[in-house]
């Protein structure tokens, strides 16, 4: 009876365990990023060397941030203040398209009128170019949040 007793409270503990962490679906990575929100927009700061799951997100990308309420209210009593989130999101959800010149900007080919042309900027918003992220969990970082 007592090894009965104790193999269910090891089963038990280490399904707790198991669900504390979420299993990274294949077509997902988890990634951890510093930066601001504001609202439920979350713009990547500068990556910093000790910035190990960022996966090459570039700084200015706007993400759509999901959460549970109580994980999005804490997030949001911290608007201005530079923090770190820890999420899921898809593989290849962002495309980047021309050569990266710093400070967030890139210089993409454009159609100017009857030839090509080179435009600075970020890409205009689309509706299919909304990146999101599942966020699991988020902590304070050090920096600033431009004004």
């Amino acid at each position: 009876m007592r090894l009965i007793t104790a193999l269910s409270l090891v089963i038990a503990i280490t399904g707790i365990a198991y669900a504390q962490e979420k299993k990274v679906p294949k077509d997902s990575m988890r990634v951890t990023v510093s930066g601001c929100s504001k609202g439920s927009v979350f713009t990547a700061g500068p990556r910093t060397e000790d910035q190990i799951g960022r996966a090459d997100i570039p700084e200015g990308i706007h993400l759509r941030m999901n959460a549970p309420r109580k994980l999005r209210d804490d997030i949001k009593a911290h608007e201005g203040q530079m923090i770190r989130i820890t999420g899921l999101m898809k593989k290849g959800q962002y495309n980047e398209q021309g050569i990266p010149v710093g400070g967030g900007v890139r210089v993409t080919p454009g159609v100017g009128n009857g030839g090509v042309s080179v435009g600075a900027g970020r890409p205009s918003p689309t509706v299919g170019s909304i990146n999101y992220i599942d966020v699991e969990s988020w902590q304070p970082a050090a920096g600033d949040c431009p004004s």
